[in-house]
């Protein structure tokens, strides 16, 4: 208690413990067995699960100012700025997953593949060929680019 902190010393029977608020101990402490002995334990830390796809955005069909290309969709991927970066990307497999109502063996989500073929622009926008046309829907919802097949 915070009126005895200075008192404890002179008191004639034992002060009571003072209590932390957490019972974890603090950086650099061990915590203390009901023996006494500290005792150093290896703890098991848990694995955070890998990702092994980087995440990409559909933009759209490929198109110019009348025409519209659906056969090859433009995919914006998360940390690519430049054209020669893209250049990793390409051949990589990239998976469309949606959620439909029904269930199909025994899974409600649904994937179209395509594939990296090129580079659009200077921006680190690419090209995909999917295997069948992506619908409008699609456009601006996530996707993955999968890191295979690697060429490294």
């Amino acid at each position: 208690p915070f009126w005895l902190k200075d008192q404890r010393a002179a008191l004639p029977f034992p002060a009571p413990p003072i209590r932390r608020q957490h019972s974890t101990p603090m950086a650099g402490e061990k915590k203390q067995l009901a023996g006494g002995a500290a005792k150093a334990k290896r703890v098991k830390k848990t694995k955070q699960p890998v990702r092994l796809y980087a995440k990409g955005v559909i933009l759209g069909y490929k198109r110019s100012k009348s025409n519209c290309y659906a056969n090859t969709a433009l995919l914006k991927i998360e940390g690519l700025r430049t054209r020669d970066g893209a250049s990793w990307y390409f051949g990589k497999k990239v998976a469309y997953v949606w959620k439909a109502k029904k269930e199909v063996q025994n899974s409600k989500f649904r994937v179209m593949w395509g594939k990296v073929r090129r580079a659009h622009g200077n921006s680190g926008v690419v090209r995909a060929k999917f295997a069948k046309n992506i619908p409008p829907r699609a456009f601006g919802a996530p996707c993955r680019v999968m890191m295979y097949p690697s060429n490294i």
